[in-house]
């Protein structure tokens, strides 16, 4: 199983942040942040990077926002029930990386390449860009299309040097980050309706498409978790049409990135646990 030492991990948070890019500590083995309000105290400075990771060996989270970056996620399907939905079901689209082909071929451009990437542990990548000046670009999940979601102000990534569930991510193109082409910029500002999921109609459209939210803008690493949570305010106050409000929350979670039956183990299990205290 691949390993890294706590130094090991120091010396990728201190590269990254040699770059300018601000990191914060992750989870040991996780993708989960390890202060509060990481956004704000994700840092540069050295010093404080070393006391934190004197403490343990936590992975390297990167906050995109203050790092003046967007990382598009290429992601893998995560099982054999993780397939295309049928608007990507087609001869060679297998995971993020052929949906983004076939994004800029229909749009003309050349595959956004020759940027610094980083090989996730699972192995999808991460694209990092510049974030174009004068624009803020937010988080998507799903919205160029399957298996590809962007991070930008409000999210992070897992930085290169962390390891995940036993699996190391790595640079694998160690270059300067390229502006973000043009053509996605335009596509994630105009593309702004997230995937098609079932609005419940007997259930208050405020209530329902909170919650729905909640899942649809969930962050690297939070999917599950917001998931679970939405999943659990929806049957804690026994409304008839919670079952509908399940449904459309478990289509929320397929449309950016989990699997169908992951996400309704995590609907059940919420629903157990509200139902068992009842």
């Amino acid at each position: 199983m691949p390993q890294l030492s706590g130094d090991g991990q120091l010396g990728a948070a201190l590269q990254a942040a040699a770059r300018g890019w601000h990191v914060f500590p992750l989870t040991p083995g996780s993708k989960r942040p390890a202060v509060r309000d990481w956004e704000s105290r994700a840092t540069t400075d050295p010093d404080h990077i070393s006391r934190w990771w004197r403490e343990g060996p936590y992975n390297v989270g990167l906050a995109t926002g203050p790092s003046q970056l967007v990382v598009v996620d290429l992601d893998t399907p995560k099982g054999d029930d993780d397939v295309p939905p049928p608007d990507w079901a087609r001869p060679g689209i297998t995971d993020g990386t052929d949906v983004l082909a076939l994004i800029a071929e229909r749009r003309e451009q050349p595959y956004p390449s020759g940027t610094f990437t980083v090989r996730t542990g699972r192995g999808g990548s991460h694209l990092y860009f510049r974030a174009p000046a004068g624009q803020q670009l937010r988080n998507t999940g799903g919205k160029l299309g399957w298996k590809v979601d962007t991070r930008a102000a409000g999210g992070y990534v897992v930085a290169a040097g962390s390891i995940v569930d036993g699996r190391p991510y790595e640079t694998v193109l160690d270059t300067a980050p390229v502006a973000l082409p043009g053509w996605l910029a335009d596509a994630l500002t105009t593309q702004l309706a997230p995937p098609p999921v079932r609005m419940p109609s007997t259930v208050p459209g405020r209530r329902a498409v909170g919650l729905v939210r909640t899942v649809l803008e969930a962050g690297e690493g939070e999917r599950n978790n917001r998931l679970y949570w939405a999943a659990l305010r929806a049957y804690e106050n026994g409304a008839e049409a919670a079952d509908r409000v399940a449904a459309a929350l478990v289509d929320a979670a397929v449309s950016v990135g989990l699997p169908e039956r992951e996400a309704r183990a995590t609907v059940a299990s919420a629903e157990r646990r509200i139902r068992g205290v009842r």
